[in-house]
């Protein structure tokens, strides 16, 4: 089978998921022709300057997996990839912002993925633009009798795209899968078991990300007299604020700020923290870093308009999902206080990621998806009617509110182990 993925670039966090796919189907490397059976992932640009500082360049195909293709400059070959998109069996768009590269397909009736986070960061308001509107018609509800279908990679996704019409009974619960960990639990959580508690957060010290979010709870867990230790890790145009904010507060003596890290280090970092905190708005995606730190054994506080949240964590069971600060605040102050409670969720954040989130099961989970969906769009009618994944990657999504979908999230459950 060919199968490839389009996308802008690839990252690290990508990366174990591709593995896994040219591990069940094979590698269609750089250097083989456009019908070479296996997998083959596409970058159509470039990566960013900010992202390259950080250590990581997805144009530098000497530190690339062979089923890396270029669209661009001297390594890259856009005709090729071009038709290479047009001879898979499957073919899964995510992240590409060319069109050009996708309606080719769609309009030759091609079984297809495309792969999303949310549409409306800023505000579903958006929708109602007659501009919008056309765009969204043409790139997606034009297809809907096509076999073509939606990755959901975020529980906003399926409203978003609900609210114009498209992918009607073909919107599928997806995500991103980073590195996974194995680790003996009692030796993972062993490490945590220390006499003050750690709190992490890690991302870019940008406004989506609020860091002042982290900073406002470690005040109010400081004025209660709990005994913790805050770690920033990060870098950013709203570092320098963040610091002055600790200092105002009168916090600087729990918070430490450490620098930008590789990915590898801020992973031990998570292994060594009680309480991870995801602090971002509605402008976040996914939040790649809750897979990691629910993989490090972490008690998670996530925001609830945060992609991953209600897809990763069952609010009360293996973490937290909140909305305002307050709710922040009583969630952190319950895990720093309450070991049981904390080590519990730890334990269960991890089962949650191991069971159903690891790179190997979406990797599965993609593989059933298509032999499931690909016969029938083809007309053979030896194949299942019913779509057979029932819950995590590759279980069915539906359009439903923002609301009710923010509501669901944060409704907290009766703890058990998990």
């Amino acid at each position: 089978m060919k199968i490839t993925l389009v996308s802008n670039y690839i990252n690290h966090h990508q990366i174990p998921f591709c593995n896994e796919i040219a591990k069940r189907y094979g590698t269609a490397g750089r250097d083989q022709d456009v019908d070479a059976e296996g997998f083959c992932f596409i970058q159509t640009s470039d990566m960013e300057s900010d992202r390259k500082a950080m250590g990581w360049d997805g144009s530098d195909l000497s530190k690339l997996p062979e089923y890396v293709w270029l669209t661009f400059g001297a390594a890259g070959d856009e005709v090729k990839c071009r038709k290479r998109i047009l001879v898979s069996d499957v073919v899964i768009f995510g992240g590409c912002e060319d069109e050009s590269f996708i309606k080719p397909r769609l309009d030759k009736g091609l079984f297809t993925f495309r792969y999303s986070e949310r549409m409306y960061r800023e505000g579903q308001w958006k929708f109602i633009t007659p501009r919008g509107l056309i765009r969204k018609y043409k790139d997606h509800t034009a297809y809907n009798r096509s076999p073509v279908y939606l990755l959901c990679a975020g529980a906003y996704v399926a409203s978003d795209f609900g609210i114009f019409g498209a992918y009607k009974n073909k919107m599928y619960k997806w995500g991103y899968f980073p590195e996974f960990r194995e680790y003996d639990e009692d030796t993972l959580m062993g490490k945590k078991d220390k006499d003050s508690v750690v709190i992490l957060w890690v991302a870019r010290f940008i406004k989506l990300k609020h860091p002042e979010r982290a900073l406002r709870a470690a005040k109010y867990l400081k004025d209660k007299k709990t005994d913790f230790t805050l770690r920033m890790i990060g870098e950013g145009p709203e570092r320098k604020a963040s610091e002055e904010l600790a200092e105002s507060l009168g916090i600087s003596d729990c918070v430490r700020f450490c620098d930008f890290m590789p990915p590898e280090k801020v992973r031990d970092e998570m292994e060594k923290a009680d309480v991870f905190l995801f602090t971002s708005d509605r402008l976040e995606g996914w939040g790649a870093v809750i897979n990691e730190s629910m993989n490090s054994g972490c008690a998670v506080i996530a925001e609830a308009d945060v992609g991953a949240s209600s897809y990763l964590i069952e609010s009360g069971v293996n973490g937290y999902i909140y909305h305002g600060q307050n709710m922040l605040n009583a969630y952190t102050e319950k895990l720093v206080t309450d070991r049981s409670i904390r080590q519990g969720m730890g334990r269960n954040a991890y089962r949650t990621i191991k069971q159903n989130w690891t790179p190997a099961v979406a990797a599965k989970r993609l593989e059933l998806m298509i032999d499931a969906l690909l016969p029938e769009s083809r007309g053979e009618s030896d194949v299942p009617s019913s779509y057979m994944i029932k819950s995590g990657p590759g279980s069915a999504d539906r359009p439903r509110s923002e609301k009710s979908i923010r509501r669901s999230a944060i409704a907290v459950h009766e703890f058990r182990e998990i």
